[in-house]
């Protein structure tokens, strides 16, 4: 069975991520008052994009993110996402995006409000698959980029280890190839 650079991609993602989470349950002289908390969120993720021509499309998936928390509102976070589509455009083209960024996060939390805002910058790689990517030697099935997602959302906090998350808006920008402008603002 052949696994694809965007599945490696993944599955090397959460094994990082799990063994960041060990890492960062260990007592440490600078956490012992303080212990470190990582939180880690899934969830279902639609985007829209659009193609060269501006046909506009929506990708179906799923994102993992684990957010360990560094003190005074700012945590790292580790972000992998994955979306599909059958339809780009006609002829029917697929796509499958896979996304693994990295970057800092602030969250705001107000004194009276139970609710938390964040805002974040995270930077990495984007990895089409199953699609059509022109390449000067001919069409290829995949490709990958860099990968910039811009964004912030609103979580509510339910229990103790239970938070809601009601908004997480972002943009992506990637640079995969598309036979113009090789950029893509998701």
């Amino acid at each position: 069975m052949r696994i694809s650079k965007g599945r490696k991609a993944l599955l090397m993602s959460v094994c990082m991520i799990s063994g960041g989470a060990a890492w960062a349950q260990a007592p440490t002289p600078a956490t012992v008052d303080s212990p470190a908390r990582l939180d880690l969120a899934l969830t279902y993720s639609a985007t829209l994009s659009n193609a060269v021509n501006s046909d506009q499309f929506w990708l179906q998936g799923g994102t993992l993110q684990l957010q360990g928390h560094i003190g005074k509102g700012w945590s790292i976070v580790a972000d992998a996402a994955g979306g599909h589509t059958s339809n780009v455009q006609s002829p029917a083209v697929a796509l499958d995006l896979f996304t693994i960024t990295f970057g800092p996060r602030y969250t705001w939390r107000p004194a009276r409000k139970r609710c938390e805002l964040f805002g974040q910058v995270l930077l990495g790689e984007a990895s089409g698959e199953n699609s059509l990517f022109p390449n000067p030697t001919g069409p290829t099935d995949n490709a990958s980029s860099a990968a910039l997602m811009l964004g912030g959302g609103l979580n509510l906090p339910l229990r103790r280890k239970l938070t809601l998350r009601l908004l997480d808006a972002d943009w992506l920008r990637t640079t995969l190839p598309n036979s113009t402008t090789n950029v893509q603002n998701t």
